[in-house]
């Protein structure tokens, strides 16, 4: 179905193999704006601040678990409702640095208001509403910096390329956990940090300010390291268009693949399985260190260390995952790695303070500790080379059909379309149960009804081209 008055995306249809339009640094300048974004969901959403937030900021746990949950659910409803919209406009617009600076400036506003979460405050709206803004300029840059992904080198090269670019931000969030825990946080019954000094910059454990800094930490991180995207990646070209009539074309074209997207079932069942299974994904990561320090007792430091070992075996899974993705194709890799993240699941499920998959053991073992260390390590390997692989496969299924902005929107809103499920369950079974241990059980669920849903997906010779109008 053509119109007169909208033409087709540029990008419709104009990838086909070929030469790599990105120079090499254009490419590793590309990857470094996973470095640059990683500290958010390292140090904030998932190992430090979130924990704080929970155990300190509110003093109930499970109160703390529940709202935290809710505040995330809204967060990323706010960026599925937007994300689809805006990566039609984009396409239409042409230029997506621009869009990647707009968003950029909630992000660090919201990053440096998290150092204003002081433990008992009351009231906790504010902290929150920075929450959201860091959360929202963080997932809506992606959504640009994705878009880029497919020009970046030949179609056989995509894996290889995005799994690096994931590796290095696993990478990031690694370097900046050592940072937090031998420069701010002390270590457990110390007034000293990993290197053995006192937190630098006066930072008062007992006022939560090690973990309140990780904000201002994030910010001053990704001022740094997102210049170089700003400086050597190629972008595509802005159109000239007006924003209105960008927005008025983006929306039309928006509308007619989502139409479309009947005709294409593949692309279709593809974008409802990634729906499902990153939601849970998401939902591990948020509650992750959150159960840790409710369940077993850790405190910052032992959070801090768990991130390490997830970040450090995340970016060598999402190493070697873009490996085997440029061997074997993007689908295989994201069925291993979902069975893989059910087994986390479920040996999170069997492990207390006092049990590991229902062996009985001292209060004082050091056991699970240790299992849930492996856990950790097993969930970044499978994260990274699952994450990496999922935009593979969505920059696979797209080409030909629509543009890369309205691909990766529709992403972005069956990433967050039921975030609220995720969050929303472990909050609603945490509640009724009273448990965190419990709490975490529908997320095995949701890894399970998107494996299934992956059996609808084809790829290759298998998926007949059809260009979306």
């Amino acid at each position: 179905m053509h119109s007169d008055m909208h033409s087709d995306p540029p990008e419709a249809a104009s990838r086909t193999g070929g030469e790599p339009i990105a120079d090499r640094r254009g490419v590793l300048s590309w990857m470094l704006f996973d470095w640059a974004n990683q500290p958010f969901h390292t140090l904030i959403l998932t190992f430090i601040f979130a924990p704080y937030f929970t155990a300190q900021v509110m003093a109930d746990p499970v109160a703390g678990q529940t709202l935290w949950g809710a505040t995330t659910a809204v967060a990323g409803a706010v960026v599925a409702i937007l994300s689809p919209a805006l990566g039609a406009i984009a396409d239409r617009t042409g230029g997506r640095k621009l869009w990647v600076l707009g968003f950029s400036i909630p992000y660090v506003i919201g990053c440096l208001g998290l150092w204003y979460a002081v433990p008992g405050m009351d009231p906790v709206w504010p902290v929150l509403i920075a929450f959201g803004l860091a959360y929202l300029g963080s997932e809506v840059t992606v959504l640009f910096t994705n878009a880029m992904l497919p020009h970046l080198g030949p179609r056989e090269e995509i894996g290889r390329i995005s799994g690096s670019g994931w590796a290095m931000g696993y990478a990031g969030g690694l370097v900046s956990l050592i940072l937090v825990l031998a420069l701010l946080a002390p270590a457990p019954g110390s007034e000293r940090t990993l290197i053995g000094i006192p937190p630098v910059l006066g930072l008062d454990p007992a006022l939560g300010e090690p973990a309140r800094a990780t904000g201002p930490l994030s910010a001053l991180w990704y001022l740094i390291f997102v210049i170089p995207l700003f400086l050597w990646t190629p972008d595509s070209p802005r159109s000239g268009m007006r924003l209105g009539a960008a927005a008025r074309a983006g929306l039309a074209d928006l509308v007619r693949s989502i139409g479309a997207l009947r005709g294409e079932r593949s692309l279709a069942s593809y974008l409802l399985a990634s729906m499902i299974y990153r939601d849970a994904l998401a939902a591990l990561f948020i509650f992750g260190g959150i159960y840790a320090a409710g369940v077993l007792g850790w405190g910052t430091f032992q959070l801090g260390v768990f991130g390490i070992v997830a970040a450090a075996t995340g970016a060598m899974g999402a190493w070697i995952g873009g490996r085997a993705d440029r061997a074997y194709g993007p689908t295989p890799v994201i069925r291993t790695t979902i069975l893989l993240l059910i087994l986390v699941c479920l040996v999170v499920l069997g492990t207390t303070r006092t049990s590991v998959l229902g062996v009985a053991v001292a209060p004082d073992a050091r056991l699970p500790d240790l299992v849930f260390f492996a856990a950790g390590g097993l969930l970044g390997a499978a994260a990274g080379s699952l994450q990496a692989a999922s935009r593979t496969l969505l920059a696979h299924q797209a080409e030909g059909r629509m543009g890369t902005g309205q691909a990766f929107g529709l992403y972005a809103l069956a990433g967050k379309a039921t975030a609220f499920i995720g969050p929303s369950a472990v909050a609603i079974v945490t509640a009724a149960t009273g448990s965190q241990r419990l709490g975490v059980a529908p997320i095995v669920a949701l890894f399970a009804i998107g494996l299934a849903l992956l059996s609808f997906v084809k790829t290759g010779s298998e998926q007949p081209r059809t260009t979306v109008t």
